[in-house]
């Protein structure tokens, strides 16, 4: 009976351990990164989250030619944050290609292979309906950067692409960036009617407040540029509490609050309902009648 207690202990620890471990979930796995310049290097970015109840840890990241370098998040990725994947492509062969990275990390004995493609030539040609919005002679991809539901402690990024449209070699710069907010510029200088990229990283714990935080940045469009109503992208985002010691079924149901009355009448103050854009949240503001 003793043997028989201790085999069903065994068994039991074995299922637990089972079930916890870390998963790698990405953004994509693969990317058309579109037309590129001849030699003119281009970073692919690959987002991934640890879904899993373990830390996950990216042990190495093995290009599948030396065309490509890849660097990654070092430090063990806890529940449910995010770590990045890098991987610099050198464009040096013209032409269409297609190549993949080879991501191994303590989820599984197997890599998980992240691939990118697109064409390489001297002369890029832009089609200016794929950047609609306008800042003098420059397009852009996006007229504002948005990071809805961020968990605190996550780092996501947000990209914004734009067309030169002026007769000279473009330097793009964001101004005024607030203390949570970095910005990556590839490349440096954009030809005429070529395309360089900004990408964004949000770290959500340098946020002053959960909830809905707003602000501005600005579009350098010249050298010595100054800020104003012109060249500004509005920055939304909403910052909402780190989930990441809730069990998976706490996030999948979280509570509910309904309200017995949406009007009431206190001493003369009329108490108005305001819907946000959530149906299941509301907030209150008083107004005198």
């Amino acid at each position: 009976m003793k043997h028989v207690v201790l085999w069903l202990v065994f068994c039991c620890c074995v299922m637990i351990q089972g079930h916890a471990q870390p998963v790698a979930q990405f953004d994509a796995k693969d990317k058309n990164i579109g037309m590129l310049l001849w030699k003119q290097p281009v970073t692919v970015y690959y987002q991934m989250t640890n879904t899993g109840n373990q830390p996950l840890i990216i042990e190495r990241v093995v290009p599948s030619c030396a065309c490509s370098e890849a660097e990654w998040t070092k430090e063990p990725i806890a529940p449910q944050k995010m770590g990045e994947i890098s991987v610099v492509y050198d464009a040096k062969t013209l032409g269409h290609f297609y190549k993949d990275v080879a991501v191994y990390t303590n989820a599984s004995e197997k890599p998980v292979y992240l691939a990118f493609r697109g064409e390489v030539a001297t002369e890029v040609f832009e089609d200016a309906n794929n950047y609609p919005y306008q800042i003098g002679s420059l397009r852009l991809s996006h007229s504002s950067i948005e990071f809805d539901d961020v968990n605190k402690g996550e780092k996501p990024t947000f990209e914004i692409k734009v067309m030169n449209g002026t007769g000279e070699i473009y330097e793009p710069a964001l101004m005024h960036l607030p203390p949570y907010l970095s910005a990556e510029i590839t490349p440096e200088k954009v030809g005429k009617n070529m395309v360089g990229t900004m990408i964004v990283t949000l770290d959500s714990e340098k946020l002053p407040k959960l909830g809905l935080t707003t602000a501005s940045v600005y579009l350098s469009r010249f050298p010595g540029d100054v800020v104003g109503a012109e060249n500004e992208i509005p920055v939304s985002v909403i910052n909402l509490p780190d989930f990441s010691h809730r069990s998976s079924s706490e996030r999948q149901n979280p509570p509910k609050i309904q309200l017995a009355e949406e009007e009431l009448y206190v001493d003369g103050i009329r108490e108005t309902e305001i819907v946000s854009r959530d149906p299941e949240c509301r907030k209150i503001e008083f107004k005198d009648p």
